[in-house]
């Protein structure tokens, strides 16, 4: 038996579907959809101010939140977008700073300045996000300051009672690109697996791990996604599904990083096929990210009629595959009659 307080209990279900999943969408995107708005309309980064920002995110929120059970957004430019949510979801706000300085080795994380689990708590959070650059044979030293790092955080919202959810990205150690090198995606399974396995240690205080694909789906041989370079077979890539889920007892849910609406869906499938019980998804750019080019063109009301429309589709075919494969997260503790409710 798990003991939970009733408070974390509820802030978790806040964010799940009603059967017991997370269908959350994620919208927490900063420097990256400055620069992709910036780049459709000829401008510097620097140029697309707060206000274009929050416009975007609330655009997405307002139209994809009836069908989520979460938004993911971040304080910076999200709050607004926030209020704008359907009554059916919760919400998450992302913690740390986008990116991170190039100028110090190993992608070291940030938080917001002047933000916090408190303020979080007032602005209506029913979860806390934290994302790491996280390889587990990066040089020690660095390795045991992210330790420290997140440990921090969990001990912060463990204080205050909001779920964790902890979100870490793999990358090379020698200047890989993680989404094309054929090397890098060889050794995926073995980043994503040692990452699960030491974040889901309790000092960490984590309660959901917000996890990547083990694999890159591209490099299966006989996937739909299949671009030419194999890395692993249909039977060793379902197999590599298998050892990571098995690697933690935490709830986990995968994050589409990036990839085509097209290519996360059949991941879950792929996921569904090993018998993998995930716990559902945080979805952000597959499904929106066709958007970007259409409202840097002409603007919000463009963007609003293009989700109605095909963000809406992408985001009803994604919840298909979910109905069909995710499990609820209460599933991680062996179902919700074994959480006691302190």
């Amino acid at each position: 038996m798990t003991q939970m307080k009733k408070i974390k209990f509820d802030r978790m279900q806040n964010v799940s579907h009603e059967k017991g999943y997370i269908s959350a969408a994620a919208m927490d995107q900063r420097g990256s959809l400055q620069k992709s708005i910036a780049k459709e309309r000829g401008l510097a980064a620097s140029d697309i101010t707060s206000e274009v920002m929050s416009e975007f995110k609330t655009a997405v929120t307002k139209v994809l939140t009836p069908h989520s059970s979460a938004i993911l957004l971040d304080p910076e430019f999200g709050l607004e977008a926030a209020k704008q949510r359907s009554a059916n979801a919760g919400l998450l706000l992302a913690y740390e700073q986008t990116g991170y300085d190039n100028a110090i080795p190993g992608k070291m994380p940030r938080l917001l300045d002047d933000w916090s689990v408190a303020k979080a708590v007032e602005a209506g959070a029913d979860a806390v996000k934290l994302l790491i650059y996280y390889h587990p044979d990066e040089e020690a030293g660095i390795n045991a300051q992210k330790h420290e790092f997140t440990q921090k955080v969990g001990e912060e919202c463990h204080a205050h009672d909001m779920p964790f959810f902890l979100e870490f990205v793999g990358y090379g150690l020698n200047g890989e690109d993680p989404k094309t090198d054929v090397n890098y995606a060889k050794q995926k399974p073995e980043i994503v697996a040692k990452s699960m396995e030491e974040y889901s240690k309790p000092q960490y205080h984590v309660d959901v791990l917000k996890v990547e694909i083990p694999v890159n789906v591209q490099c299966i041989e006989g996937s739909r996604a299949f671009g030419g370079q194999a890395a692993y077979s249909m039977q060793k890539a379902l197999g590599h599904y298998r050892a990571t889920a098995q690697t933690t007892k935490l709830p986990f849910i995968y994050l589409s990083a990036g990839v085509s609406d097209a290519e996360f869906r059949e991941s879950l499938e792929l996921a569904s096929e090993a018998g993998v019980a995930y716990n559902g998804v945080l979805c952000g750019r597959a499904t929106w990210k066709e958007g970007i080019p259409i409202f840097g063109k002409d603007g919000g009301p463009a963007l609003t009629a293009w989700l109605e429309d095909r963000g809406v589709q992408n985001i009803q075919a994604l919840n298909k595959v979910l109905e069909q494969g995710a499990k609820p997260w209460t599933d991680a503790y062996g179902g919700i009659d074994k959480i006691e409710i302190i």
